[in-house]
């Protein structure tokens, strides 16, 4: 395999910056699932192995990046290899119904917390997609995180390929929502589903078209 270039290095600025005033266990958090229609909110929590191991293993590592740019098929494997390297990980869904009692931005902040408390490492600091939360953990909010941290990009994935996967599993619940192809998105076949059909306990009436398509079916939460 070729050496990694300097341009394809793994994000490692704000690891590197923080390593050297002592804060010896970073963790990366972020989010996903934020604005779909349907299924849980999730965020994870990932803690890397040592700057040494990272720069042993750097092909790997090098494929670690916001997990929106990798396509659909490689982030499985790499999430499974972010999750057999990491000294610690954790992973925190939210799912719909809480979402709408407490509102979409205090369940993101509910479920990155939640995922930092459910490190089996405490953490020095927190590194957070574009965001900060209630803990007394010194934390940077760092906008576009998950292109700038490695830390935040591994959560990334990680949180990205379990609601991916919870996604599946509730398209075989449900599956006239298509919940498979478009993972509980706004999509025009989703949207069309919803007209058809009217939501289903996993989606989150909260959400504009949730809310009218249920008034239209005579579905409330």
């Amino acid at each position: 395999m070729t050496s990694p270039t300097i341009n394809q290095m793994p994000p490692l600025e704000y690891e590197s910056h923080f390593l050297a005033y002592d804060f010896g266990t970073i963790a990366g958090i972020d989010e996903v699932g934020r604005g779909a229609l349907a299924g849980p909110l999730v965020a994870a929590a990932v803690i890397l192995p040592p700057m040494a191991s990272i720069l042993d293993d750097l092909p790997f590592w090098c494929r670690v990046r916001d997990s929106k740019i990798i396509p659909a098929k490689q982030r499985p494997g790499i999430a499974a290899g972010i999750i057999e390297r990491c000294r610690a990980f954790s992973r925190i869904a939210i799912p719909p119904d809480e979402l709408d009692a407490i509102g979409v931005a205090a369940a993101n902040r509910l479920a990155m917390e939640f995922a930092v408390r459910a490190l089996p490492i405490s953490p020095d600091l927190l590194l957070i997609d574009a965001m900060t939360i209630d803990t007394a953990l010194p934390q940077i909010g760092i906008i576009d995180g998950d292109a700038k941290s490695l830390s935040i990009a591994a959560a990334s994935i990680v949180a990205k390929v379990w609601r991916d996967a919870t996604m599946c599993e509730l398209d075989c619940e449900y599956p006239d929502f298509g919940f498979a192809r478009h993972k509980g998105y706004g999509v025009s076949t989703h949207l069309a589903a919803l007209r058809e059909w009217g939501p289903c306990p996993e989606h989150r009436f909260s959400y504009a078209p949730v809310r009218e398509s249920g008034l239209l079916h005579g579905i409330v939460r």
